[in-house]
């Protein structure tokens, strides 16, 4: 193969690789979390200011699913053209598309204003947020997996995963800062649009580090021996999505059941946690927020170092570790709130994050390991994303409406307990791919990567 003999990237290209990676994947998270956080404080008031409280906050996080309803379709639409025309591509489009629907919602009219044609509109554009993510994820860690260092690469493919927590980091701190400078009353009028107007100008500088990287190279190999296959045997090539279910279809149910309990405890963590802590527990937002900021930055630090380890000994055994863990910390996770001291609060938070981070981790280079080049894209993402519409999508909507119904954190503690479980079984169905070689294009197994690519690899970081 060509492309087998390029020459390992240099340390300083790669990091230019994972920079325009990461920072595309921190604004469109930003735009997405910044949404979920504004569902919990404000939205029941601006947008579904008749109903009851706690059924505001329903009607809200139900926009808030709504997002997720249209991430399968973003995976499908984005899976397809990126694995026919290229990873990058489709990532500057997917952040145009994000960063132009959030920028619209700082500009919405409320209820107050137009009526019920303002949650309709906020719905749409909580559509096309969720269709742009649904192609995000795939190209961003596909765009690092893909370029080289098979060694490392659960490490280097981490760092788009670290996206996640930096943008609940800057979303939480953006909305954080405003809640403790300006008053209710001010938030509430227009305080709110501020962090949605700035994604503007986050997206002019994510297109600009995003532009000056070149497309994965293994992919160009791929590309290139479709069109020679093409061209002698006269033969148009299946089509991704085709492909993917004849072939890898067992891998993308492993890669849902994988997400289950990655993405259930995320959004009860994180987001859900604002609805508790502000009713359940009687504290204020300004510390729930402050409690989220602070963990959302030990998220961020933990997870290259639990992709690291993932080099070492397997994807799934960390992958295991989060799962399992995330699983037995929930009932400590809500006792610890409900003793409404911020350090409990604090760590309660901290430590749900951390075990997270154990399955967050790995799992970009574990999908990416587990399909071949030419349907990559469409198979990690349609994998990751159709769990969502189960998963992260109804989480804040379940702990919501289980919290009103039973007024205890047992159910929801049960809940996220259930989702470990099946992602527990969907890893220890999976098959470990820490040696497999990505440049296995034609998709017919798992070549273990050959020592001297290993020490060449390794030599270049």
């Amino acid at each position: 193969m060509a492309a087998s003999a390029s020459a390992p990237p240099t340390t300083r290209s790669l990091k230019r690789i994972v920079a325009a990676s990461l920072i595309g994947t921190t604004i469109e998270w930003y735009d997405f979390f910044l949404y979920g956080s504004a569902a919990a404080l404000v939205f029941n008031k601006l947008f579904f200011p008749e109903s009851e409280p706690l059924v505001g906050t329903l009607l809200s996080f139900l926009t808030y699913a709504v997002g997720f309803a249209a991430r399968p379709l973003g995976a499908l639409v984005f899976g397809h053209y990126g694995d026919r025309l290229g990873r990058k591509k489709l990532l500057v489009l997917s952040l145009l598309m994000m960063g132009g629907a959030t920028f619209a919602i700082g500009l919405l009219p409320t209820h107050a204003t137009v009526g019920a044609a303002a949650p309709v509109l906020l719905t749409l554009l909580r559509l096309v947020q969720g269709f742009a993510l649904g192609g995000e994820w795939g190209g961003a860690v596909l765009l690092v997996s893909e370029h080289g260092d098979a060694k490392r690469r659960g490490f280097w493919a981490s760092w788009p995963q670290t996206g996640a927590p930096a943008g609940q980091l800057l979303a939480t701190g953006v909305l954080s800062a405003l809640t403790a400078l300006m008053s209710d009353s001010a938030f509430g009028a227009w305080g709110w649009r501020i962090p949605f107007l700035l994604s503007g100008v986050l997206v002019i500088t994510g297109l600009w580090i995003r532009l000056s990287v070149d497309e994965s190279p293994v992919f160009k190999a791929a590309l290139a021996q479709a069109e020679e296959r093409k061209a002698a045997a006269a033969v148009a090539e299946k089509m991704p999505l085709v492909a993917v279910l004849r072939h890898h279809w067992r891998d993308v149910l492993i890669a849902m059941g994988a997400r289950m309990a990655e993405n259930i405890s995320y959004y009860v963590i994180t987001a859900f946690i604002l609805v508790y802590a502000t009713t359940a527990a009687d504290l204020d937002k300004q510390t729930a927020l402050n409690a989220v900021l602070i963990a959302s930055a030990i998220h961020f630090a933990v997870i290259p170092l639990w992709g690291a380890l993932s080099d070492r000994v397997g994807r799934r055994p960390v992958y295991l570790v989060g799962a399992i863990g995330v699983g037995l910390w929930m009932f400590p996770f809500f006792a610890l709130i409900d003793t409404r001291s911020f350090g409990s609060l604090l760590l309660a938070v901290t430590v749900g994050l951390i075990f997270h981070g154990a399955m967050y981790a790995p799992q970009a280079a574990f999908f990416s390991e587990m399909f071949a080049t030419r349907m990559r894209y469409s198979g990690a993402s349609i994998g990751a994303q159709f769990s969502s519409v189960a998963a992260g999508a109804p989480a804040p909507l379940i702990a919501t409406a289980l919290l009103a119904d039973f007024d205890s954190s047992v159910p929801i503690s049960l809940y996220v307990i259930a989702a470990a479980l099946i992602t527990v079984v969907a890893v220890l169905c999976a098959k470990e791919t820490r040696d497999r070689d990505l440049e296995d294009i034609e998709g017919s197994g798992a070549k273990p990567v050959a020592p001297a690519v290993a020490a060449a690899d390794a030599r270049s970081v």
